[in-house]
């Protein structure tokens, strides 16, 4: 099996033991889960939406990271972005802990299937 190109959800559903639905349940989980820090940041009440989008711009003209433009930019501190950075780090989902979380497999089915899809990924190094 070529794994390079394949996600954990793509070898899960391929081993029949989840459904295309369920990645796209889980996918939806992590969207509405892991926050971008502009959206962290506007949901505390840090900056507002038209800042946000601003911000956004610039960050596509410069390829500098949001955080680094918001201080610059004067919205925020140093000390708020690493504070967002920490809570967007806290609150990560990935996508074997949102199948769990969701109860489609259990934990102890998704670690023992997600060590083998590191197996096989890794012998194909």
């Amino acid at each position: 099996m070529a794994l390079q190109y394949l996600h954990f959800g793509q070898f899960l559903l391929k081993k029949g033991l989840i459904k295309f639905d369920d990645i796209l349940k889980a996918r939806m989980l992590q969207k509405r889960t892991n926050l971008k820090l502009g959206e962290i940041a506007e949901k505390k009440g840090l900056i507002g939406r038209d800042e946000v989008e601003r911000i956004l711009v610039v960050q596509e003209e410069t390829l500098e990271k949001f955080g680094e433009i918001c201080v610059t930019s004067g919205y925020l501190t140093k000390k708020q972005v690493d504070d967002l950075l920490k809570d967007q780090k806290d609150e990560y989902l990935f996508f074997g802990e949102a199948l769990v979380k969701l109860g489609i497999l259990s934990e102890d089915y998704m670690i023992e299937n997600l060590k083998e899809y590191n197996r096989l990924k890794i012998g194909q190094g």
